[in-house]
């Protein structure tokens, strides 16, 4: 793996780096190692596949072989006489549907009446080992109807013989359909003095995480079924099962094992999770379902494959005018997050630029591929590139140098956009001016050698959804419990889904910083149902900011009865004290104090145990028009990131060889763990880019497997600087946003431009394998045009 290397300066040394933890912090911006990173490290954390329950079944799903059919029968008798075999379940068993979003449910537990992909499960059998799941589906006999294939979403529009859904608009296959328009962008193109346009290409992509999908269930004799998953969403998971499978919510208990990764990919609720449940309580003993990774391939759930248009209008200061955006994705088989990506594509193109209009119009089409939904920055990152790569058209038809023009067109901290998103704190300008310095941009851009080049670009992403997926009930965002007993440990509830991104460590230095104990003294108990609070789970970028303030909540509501108590045994007001290391101490006379198991057993002296609840709810944001809380959040991340790459002449191989990368998230509660995730969305940035597909023969998925699905590989990974930069968010924990999603935003359209200036050779369709850019340069021999382009003109004054 390439060396990494971060920069966190205070803020009174310039503007490269994060602010230092202020006076009296002990936890709260120091590099802390992952909590559980030992439990991980050694072997001894326990994930879904690790646990075992007596008499455990087996469960293997049978999959469909047409891409869109309508089932004319199923006949399982002979699977069901087949030794060894308990059950075989079959879609009208439970037909309800289900799905993340409460308007789009569409996906059942296992196909009903029709299947509308290559892979969709038709059947689920539970048995004493796969061996014999296998054998029971090769005597299962299902009967199919072919029915039209539809695996271009270009034509969704036009009327349809057999629609895949229902709900599909008008007699075609179009899902969902965005209009939206704000000040007069036809006569702002019109008098435009230059507009840019660019049209991107995008194949679709997976998550590809290390965990496959995994899901363990139990119904026992008191009447509950208890389901272990590796899911990021346990609540939205607990509400299908219940929906589904007909019983009230208390009687399910939903555990959430350690996650090897999710990135998006285990943010629904799936239909694997029901089925295995199912067989569950079919059988009355527990069953076990791991998928193989062509199984995962299958479920998917990854970046919709896009195609988009961007046009960026300047007047004649440089100043934009105008953003034109229309998007068109391919939602596969069902809705999941489809709806919510769809105002994505256009509504986070606002930041971090002024506009004076903005027009979007964004189509998602289902189609018979394998079913799109929420990936890693979902939304934000296909716009990114098409956006940012027409800024650089813009500022080259200007004559202007691009990081200049983007510097001189950013929204400033407190405002608001167009489309009444608020902004609060804001750090863009400090993250082009240190991406600029520490890469050396001046010196470099335009003046490489042909086959090198340098490119930057920005990024902007939500912290935090505004609008929880269910408004009723109304729940708050998050809520933290915490309880305390005699031995002094605290011991911390939370429905936060930890899934390698670092939460149970930032819930711990939370906690442990208000309270005033050492780390050690505080427990995060893993997710339970039956024993966490609601928490929504571990997606739009919400965890940090939400979760956070609720553990600060609770954190405050325990640290007001410690200090209540010490100033009762003090005999001094609790104004005139102060929070040490295990001690709350007369802060004029630090001498004077009591430690805090003291504290704690005087307050437990006639209550016992304490418990305190935490929580956090959005104030109301957005406007009032049709989609209008899409992209809403109480904060937002802002980032520049700088690439320099070599594109190899002969053979077009392109390697990024550093990447500056200036992200504002606030105050960084634990640098160590936003590098990290800086440094993974890159990784994961740079494979959409350079060699990641989901490769189609029709509907036909042609390389459902890591060996042919092409993952960066280790020595492919560039050189990373991490310059963490920004203020405090006026409202975030402790100052603090979003790390996880928005990093991975810049990356795409930075090497996109730096490829160009190694070459003057811009790709509208992703990703860059070597056998596209030894084309593109061939074209440009041929041509006689593969040169440099021009270095821009110096302004007045310069």
């Amino acid at each position: 793996m390439a060396k990494s290397s971060s920069s966190s300066r205070p803020a009174d040394e310039g503007s490269l780096g994060s602010p230092a933890p202020r006076a009296g912090f002990r936890l709260i911006g120091r590099r802390v190692p992952l909590v559980d990173g030992p439990l991980k490290v050694t072997g001894r954390a326990e994930y879904t596949d690790d646990l075992k329950r007596p008499g455990m079944l087996v469960a293997r799903l049978l999959k469909s072989v047409h891409a869109h059919a309508r089932i004319a029968s199923i006949d399982v008798t002979e699977a069901r006489r087949l030794p060894g075999v308990s059950a075989v379940l079959t879609g009208e068993r439970f037909p309800t549907p289900f799905g993340v979003l409460p308007m789009t449910h569409d996906e059942t537990a296992l196909a009903v009446d029709k299947v509308r992909f290559y892979g969709e499960w038709v059947a689920a059998v539970a048995a004493r080992d796969e061996r014999t799941c296998e054998e029971a589906f090769r005597r299962i006999r299902v009967e199919y109807v072919p029915l039209p294939s539809y695996d271009d979403p270009a034509v969704s529009e036009r009327p349809v013989a057999e629609k895949i859904h229902r709900r599909g608009l008008r007699d075609t296959n179009i899902q969902k359909e965005v209009f939206q328009h704000f000040g007069d962008v036809p006569a702002a193109l019109r008098d435009a003095f230059a507009k840019a346009e660019f049209r991107g290409r995008f194949a679709g992509v997976t998550h590809a995480f290390t965990e496959p999908h995994a899901v363990l269930a139990e119904a026992t004799p008191d009447g509950r079924l208890t389901v272990w998953s590796a899911t990021q969403v346990p609540h939205y998971l607990h509400r299908s099962l219940s929906e589904v499978l007909g019983l009230p919510m208390h009687r399910i208990r939903v555990v959430k094992p350690e996650v090897g990764g999710g990135f998006g990919g285990k943010s629904d609720p799936f239909p694997h999770e029901i089925a295995c449940a199912a067989l569950a309580l079919e059988t009355g003993r527990p069953v076990k379902l791991l998928l193989d990774r062509e199984e995962v391939f299958y479920v998917n759930h990854g970046r919709h494959p896009t195609t988009n248009r961007v046009v960026v209008a300047a007047d004649e200061k440089g100043r934009f005018t105008a953003l034109d955006v229309e998007a068109l994705l391919d939602g596969g088989a069902f809705s999941s997050f489809g709806v919510v990506t769809t105002y994505y594509n256009g509504v986070l193109a606002m930041g971090p630029y002024r506009f004076d209009a903005f027009r979007y119009h964004g189509v998602r089409a289902y189609t018979n591929h394998p079913p799109s939904g929420a990936m890693r920055a979902h939304g934000g990152t296909n716009i990114r590139y098409s956006l940012e790569m027409a800024v650089d058209l813009l500022a080259e038809k200007l004559g202007r140098d691009p990081l200049e023009l983007r510097l001189e067109n950013l929204l400033p901290p407190h405002s608001r956009t167009l489309n009444e998103f608020r902004i609060t704190s804001n750090a863009a300008r400090d993250c082009l001016l240190a991406a600029r310095a520490r890469s050396g941009w001046e010196k470099d851009f335009r003046r490489l050698p042909l086959g090198e080049g340098i490119g930057v670009a920005c990024g902007f992403y939500i912290s935090g959804s505004n609008s929880p997926i269910h408004f009723t009930p109304r729940f708050p965002q998050s809520t933290v419990h915490l309880k305390v007993d005699m031995d002094g440990g605290i011991t911390i509830h939370s429905g936060a889904a930890d899934i390698g991104q670092g939460s149970k460590t930032l819930l711990a230095q939370i906690v442990a910083e208000v309270v005033g104990v050492p780390l050690d003294r505080t427990r995060v108990a893993a997710v339970d149902s039956d024993t966490a609070p609601i928490d929504l789970g571990s997606y739009s970028s919400r965890v940090t900011f939400m979760m956070g303030n609720a553990a600060r909540d609770a954190a405050e509501k325990l640290r007001a009865l410690l200090l209540g108590a010490a100033a009762e045994m003090l005999g001094r007001p609790v104004g005139a004290l102060a929070v040490g290391e295990d001690r709350y101490f007369v802060a004029e006379e630090p001498t004077v104090g009591v430690d805090y198991l003291a504290a704690l057993h005087r307050v437990m002296e006639h209550r016992g145990a304490l418990t305190v609840s935490g929580m956090y709810e959005t104030s109301p944001l957005g406007g009032t028009f049709k989609g209008a809380k899409a992209g809403t959040a109480p904060a937002y991340s802002f980032s520049a990131y700088v690439s320099r790459v070599g594109v190899d002449l002969e053979t077009g191989e392109v390697t990024v060889r550093k990447v500056w990368a200036a992200f504002d998230c606030g105050r960084a509660l634990n640098p160590l763990a936003v590098e990290g995730q800086i440094e993974g969305s890159i990784h994961m940035g740079l494979g959409q880019m350079l060699s990641e597909a989901m490769s189609y023969r029709g509907a036909r998925l042609l390389n459902p497997s890591l060996l042919d699905y092409k993952i960066l590989a280790p020595q492919q990974m560039p050189e990373v600087e991490c310059l963490l930069v920004g203020g405090e968010d006026p409202e975030g924990p402790f100052g603090a946003k979003e790390a996880g999603e928005g990093p991975l935003i810049p990356v795409l359209p930075s090497v996109g431009a730096a490829v160009h200036d190694a070459i003057g050779l811009r790709f509208p369709e992703l990703p860059i394998t070597p056998d596209r850019v030894y084309r593109a340069l061939e074209n440009a021999r041929a041509a006689g045009t593969l040169a440099k382009p021009s270095r821009p003109r110096p302004r007045a004054g310069e």
